[in-house]
């Protein structure tokens, strides 16, 4: 696999390099959209390469998501190439532009990729930066799969724009799959009062409080700069819900988790938030055994299935580290290189390989629904063991795609 070389400010070309055995990867994997190197039905001319873009976040504010995500599309290239690079004889090359979480950026970078004749486009971290992407490629007819830009906003704006991660929804009714049915339960959001904060509340009430059948969402909202926190941790515990939906960011987290449990609300009720990446484990302190976890991932998540090994390995012999937002990377790959063995030239073609795909994932069984390129899938409910340093999730079970699948939307544009 030859380089292919970046123009603009911030490109880095790679290769995709064979970090696993390719006899080891063949077998038993052409569910997980593995190609190796024997001439097919691809079309194209000669065998010429096919180049992909990679726009991502490798500095900025989500870097570190970035590099999970370019970690695991590496891994996941070789899989599912068994090692070649290849599609079909055609060579996959690709090419990677910094975004810096910034909307213009991203744009003039993909812009500029288009302009080369490049008809695929994969990465995104952050979900503003794909809301912009989505709609410059449904304008130039380029296969569009965002990474782990979870926005609802994304799934059915066009045609041609996929996900390879997870989607706000799925998230909140993972949570919700913690309660059971929600009629007649009482659910406190407990968040700060922001755009980030204010979106969540929104997002619950929709989720899980829709109709006669939903639960009654009431919220908990703190102040930003907030330090003492001890007083909202009063208000939810004398709320007295069923579930406490925590959403929170920045410095005082730590702060907040010790509120919560010093004011008995921990033992008193079941409290659930997401689980973010392996450097956020410490923070929950002595207070994380006594949380609810739902997950979009974490290393060992996927019970070992052949997939998700492979990912693992792939990324530790590359020198990386498996996270968060690994399999949003190693799943784009998969879904890129099913599309080129749609066609390598032809984007129709390839929208039409992969709507409606089932396969085997790192997470596990996984579908690109048709109607609107949803990106069914399972999520994960896991608790943490151990403090500190020590601090590790262990998986409480594996809630299955279908249950917490967004309601499907009619396809814009």
């Amino acid at each position: 696999m030859t380089r292919s070389r970046g123009t603009g400010p911030g490109s880095r070309p790679f290769l995709a390099l064979c970090v696993l055995g390719a006899s080891a990867l063949l077998a038993g994997c052409s569910s997980a959209g593995t190609a190796g190197s024997s001439s097919g039905s691809g079309g194209g001319s000669a065998h010429a390469p096919v180049k992909v873009g990679l726009v991502y976040s490798r500095t900025g504010p989500l870097a570190a998501y970035g590099t999970q995500y370019e970690q695991g599309f590496k891994a996941g290239l070789s899989y599912a190439t068994g090692g070649t690079g290849k599609v079909d004889g055609h060579e996959i090359q690709v090419t990677e532009e910094d975004d810096t979480g910034d909307p213009a950026t991203a744009v003039a970078d993909a812009k500029g990729l288009i302009g080369k004749g490049y008809k695929i486009l994969a990465g995104t971290t952050d979900s503003g930066v794909a809301l912009q992407l989505a709609p410059l490629a449904a304008q130039n007819q380029t296969l569009y799969i965002a990474g782990p830009a979870a926005t609802d906003g994304i799934t059915g704006i066009n045609k041609y724009t996929f996900r390879s991660g997870r989607e706000s929804y799925q998230d909140i009714a993972a949570a919700g799959s913690l309660i059971g049915d929600p009629a007649g339960k009482k659910i406190v959001v407990l968040t700060q009062n922001s755009a980030f904060g204010q979106g969540n509340v929104t997002a619950v009430k929709a989720v899980l409080g829709t109709g006669s059948g939903g639960a009654k969402v009431d919220s908990v909202l703190a102040p930003p700069s907030a330090t003492d926190l001890t007083p909202f941790a009063r208000q939810v515990k004398a709320a007295k819900p069923d579930l406490v939906y925590v959403a929170w960011a920045g410095a005082t987290a730590p702060a907040l988790w010790t509120a919560l449990d010093q004011q008995g609300v921990l033992g008193s009720t079941k409290v659930v938030t997401g689980l973010a990446g392996v450097a956020s484990y410490p923070i929950f302190g002595s207070a994380g055994g006594k949380i609810s976890f739902i997950a979009h991932y974490f290393p060992g998540a996927g019970a070992g299935n052949k997939v998700e090994t492979a990912m693992l390995q792939g990324i530790t012999k590359a020198g990386g580290t498996p996270d968060l937002f690994s399999p949003d990377g190693f799943t784009a790959a998969q879904m890129i290189v099913r599309a080129i063995q749609g066609s390598p030239t032809d984007t129709s073609a390839m929208v039409s390989s992969l709507e409606g795909w089932t396969f085997a994932g790192p997470k596990g069984s996984e579908t690109v629904r048709a109607a609107d390129h949803a990106l069914v899938q399972p999520m994960f409910q896991a608790r943490l063991t151990g403090t500190g340093a020590s601090a590790k999730p262990a998986l409480l079970a594996a809630v299955p795609g279908s249950s917490v699948a967004p309601p499907a939307k009619k396809m814009a544009g």
